[in-house]
């Protein structure tokens, strides 16, 4: 602003130094040279006008950065819902003021909102009646508004805590997905391990029922052969007896027989 009002002054000197060196001259010449003096004096005032624009044009590139610089700040501070005074103290450095104040005993914790790994976090310095409104991730501090009214702080405070619910969101989305993931994989787990003592016990089954059809069909062929046996040993007995006893009538033959 210095520089613009200097170029400007200087510029109005030059006018004013122009303007006077050609009312001299006007009274100097006589009067038949009149429009040749007044189409000088045009030409002049052009060039001092083009002196004028071109040291305005060169003081315009920094005042338009300055003023782009300014917009941008105020538009970082609307998107945030921060005051000039709360936006200027939040570029000073209160992230910093606040790891260091938190280092200490002297910072009270009012509210605290987790939502997957962000939080929110209302914090009062009663020395200063000062709070301090943080927003950050993983126990890093992300935002740190400072301000001394109640109101605004708590007003911040919600703003920041729907932040952590909708930042959280996908997070927490994947943790549950993950788990269902996780959990899905352990059920499968579990089928494949009964499918597999199952199909175990299936063969176990299959082979001692093999093993039992051989057995029963050993033992039939036993019981056969054994019945036959019988059944020869039976008929030997019949004809032993018929043998004993046709000897045993021989024997006793011509004897009485007992009453």
């Amino acid at each position: 602003m210095d520089y613009k009002r200097r170029v400007r002054q200087a510029a109005l000197a030059a006018l004013v130094l122009i303007g006077g060196t050609q009312a001299g001259c006007a009274q100097s010449l006589p009067k038949s040279a009149g429009p040749t003096t007044q189409r000088a004096g045009q030409g002049a005032d052009a060039a001092s006008a083009g002196a004028a624009t071109a040291a305005t044009a060169a003081s315009a590139p920094a005042a338009d950065a300055t003023s782009m610089a300014a917009v941008q700040s105020a538009a970082s501070g609307q998107a945030m819902g921060l005051t000039p005074d709360e936006q200027q103290q939040n570029v000073a450095g209160n992230v910093a003021e606040l790891q260091q104040m938190i280092r200490g005993s002297e910072l009270s914790e009012l509210r605290t909102t987790y939502n997957g790994s962000y939080g929110a976090s209302l914090l009062f310095y009663g020395k200063e009646m000062t709070y301090y409104v943080a927003l950050f991730q993983n126990k890093t501090f992300w935002r740190v508004i400072k301000t001394s009214n109640s109101a605004r702080a708590e007003a911040i405070y919600r703003e920041f805590v729907l932040k952590t619910q909708q930042l959280a969101d996908v997070e927490i989305r994947r943790i549950r997905l993950a788990a269902q993931k996780a959990f899905t994989e352990r059920m499968i787990a579990d089928a494949q391990d009964r499918a597999s003592r199952l199909q175990a016990d299936l063969t176990v089954a299959q082979q001692q029922q093999a093993i039992v059809a051989d057995q029963q069909k050993q033992t039939r062929e036993q019981a056969n052969a054994l019945q036959a046996q019988k059944t020869a040993a039976q008929n030997h007995l019949r004809d032993v007896e018929r043998q004993v006893r046709e000897l045993q009538r021989q024997v006793e033959g011509g004897l009485p027989i007992a009453h």
